[in-house]
């Protein structure tokens, strides 16, 4: 919910700015650009990865260990990929852009006995097929608002065998963003932040590759975790 009230308010502020812009018109660059049928291009940004944790009070019967986890910072990490756009209408257009997000999600555990901490870097690679529709405002002068809305999924091609936790490699998310495309001289830039929501539980509780029995407590004393992702693109057509 708090990604949500953040979102509103990005938008509301966003709006408010653009609107104190559009005071008079100027020559337009690039003024045939969103005629064409398909648009492509490549992005790149920034990304905070996030995984909820839902603890669910385990003891571990043979030592007494109760351990609690959380996802204790924010771990900024890199995206690139590439964008394919189909308009359907003058405002309505859908866009696909596969990418790579590289990045990583610390993990702390503290044991609520005797107050030891372990902490675990939960890296990961992703490979990102990400389906939006965009919903675009007319253009006025060179720059054009949107609200984005879409489908979003994912796979990890970095499970590291032996950690502590562990989560399945495909992963699914609805996100949600706005951006806005500045026309410039020679190219379309577009800037875009965007907030996406994991869909269902995606920690591993079959943990073959533990050997040791103790391993397991860690993830016995969690229910779910559930991903998240804030990702701040640049799109250059």
């Amino acid at each position: 919910m708090h990604n949500v009230r953040r979102f509103f308010m990005l938008l509301a502020t966003f709006v408010l700015c653009l609107g104190t812009m559009a005071q008079q018109r100027v020559v337009q660059n690039k003024p045939f650009i969103d005629e064409r049928k398909w648009h492509y291009g490549f992005h790149i940004g920034f990304h905070d990865q996030s995984l909820k944790l839902i603890n669910n009070g385990f003891i571990d019967p043979k030592t007494g260990a109760q351990w609690m986890a959380e996802n204790d910072r924010q771990n900024f990490g890199f995206s690139v990929g590439v964008l394919g756009d189909w308009r359907i209408t003058r405002q309505v257009a859908l866009r696909v852009s596969p990418g790579l997000h590289f990045g990583s999600k610390h993990i702390a555990f503290r044991n609520q006995v005797s107050g030891e901490l372990r902490s675990q870097d939960l890296k990961s690679t992703f490979v990102s097929l990400p389906l939006d529709l965009k919903v675009a405002a007319p253009r006025f002068n060179n720059y054009r608002p949107y609200v984005v809305g879409g489908f979003s999924a994912m796979y990890d091609m970095t499970s590291g065998k032996g950690e502590m936790l562990r989560t399945q490699p495909l992963q699914t998310f609805v996100q949600i963003g706005l951006g806005c495309d500045f026309y410039l001289p020679f190219f379309k830039l577009t800037p875009e932040l965007k907030f996406y929501f994991g869909l269902g539980n995606v920690l591993r509780h079959d943990r073959p590759d533990l050997t040791a029995p103790e391993q397991h407590v860690f993830t016995q004393s969690l229910s779910k975790a559930i991903p998240g992702m804030v990702v701040l693109t640049f799109y250059f057509e």
